[in-house]
């Protein structure tokens, strides 16, 4: 639907997606194909080494870089995704706390559970704690980085908007959602997403970085590491604890982003795409 619409009104796509803006991670984060990318232009994908840490900072830093870029040529700027925070610090403006990396301190926290880091942030930063997302282990050992940096609580972000935002969204049927997101990841597996993981694990990935990317690269890196190699076959994964158990996962989380995204009252949820060119026209 995003290129659809960027195409009839003229426009240019940011894609919004924590994962995407990585090099070599294609068929795992849904990024759109070459051939897409002909039809319309799109910015922040492939613009990070994936064995590197590209934050939100890094993101919204390069999104308004394009966005500006995007309106010095007249286009409509499309932001299209996936990742409700990077949205958020994108469009509202957020005031990010400027906290550099600690590789140390980071080596030591990544070595914790999500539950014992929760436990750290609940302890340290009670507020904080209660607007994170438990199970994120990243944005878990980020909070406590800026924390035991800082000597002070993570602090609120303030928001400070740039633009004017028509936010649109689609929720089909719990239903019809999971069906979807079962035919995608045996569509995503049948195009190689497997020899997707295992030639980032060759390239100097580590399974540590990948396991940090969940979904996907954790579960197929897994399923990698047990077979330890020997056994590559989309037939053997789904046939395994691997595949249901990343299924359930990938359900989860498209729970967990609707929960995000249902914060937003601005959002009109639209079931087709001709409601969505009705309020675009409005809008611009």
């Amino acid at each position: 639907m995003g290129i659809k619409l960027a195409k009839k009104f003229d426009g240019e796509i940011i894609s919004a997606d924590s994962r995407q803006v990585y090099r070599g991670m294609n068929l795992g984060t849904g990024k759109v194909t070459q051939e897409e990318q002909k039809i319309i232009k799109h910015y922040l994908l492939d613009v990070a080494n994936p064995r590197k840490i590209f934050t939100v900072s890094d993101f919204k830093k390069l999104g308004e870089k394009a966005i500006k870029e995007a309106l010095c040529k007249n286009k409509v700027p499309f932001i299209v995704g996936g990742t409700g925070f990077y949205i958020d610090a994108l469009v509202k403006g957020l005031v990010l706390p400027e906290v550099p990396a600690n590789k140390n301190l980071r080596a030591k926290l990544e070595k914790m559970t999500a539950e014992n880091l929760y436990k750290e942030l609940k302890k340290l930063d009670p507020n904080r704690a209660k607007t994170i997302d438990q199970k994120n282990k990243r944005r878990l050992v980020r909070s406590l980085e800026i924390i035991k940096t800082t000597g002070k609580p993570v602090p609120v972000l303030k928001e400070l908007p740039r633009y004017t935002v028509l936010y649109l969204g689609i929720n089909p049927p719990k239903n019809i959602l999971e069906k979807r997101i079962k035919l995608r990841l045996e569509k995503r597996l049948r195009h190689g997403m497997i020899k997707e993981v295992n030639k980032l694990l060759q390239s100097g990935v580590s399974k540590k970085r990948l396991y940090g990317f969940g979904l996907e690269y954790r579960q197929i890196s897994e399923y990698l590491a047990s077979e330890k190699f020997k056994v590559k076959s989309i037939k053997n994964f789904n046939n395994s604890e691997y595949y249901q158990k990343l299924l359930r996962s990938i359900i989860k989380y498209s729970k967990r982003q609707m929960t995000w995204f249902k914060r937003n009252k601005e959002i009109h949820w639209v079931k087709t795409q001709n409601e969505s060119e009705k309020l675009i026209r409005k809008f611009i």
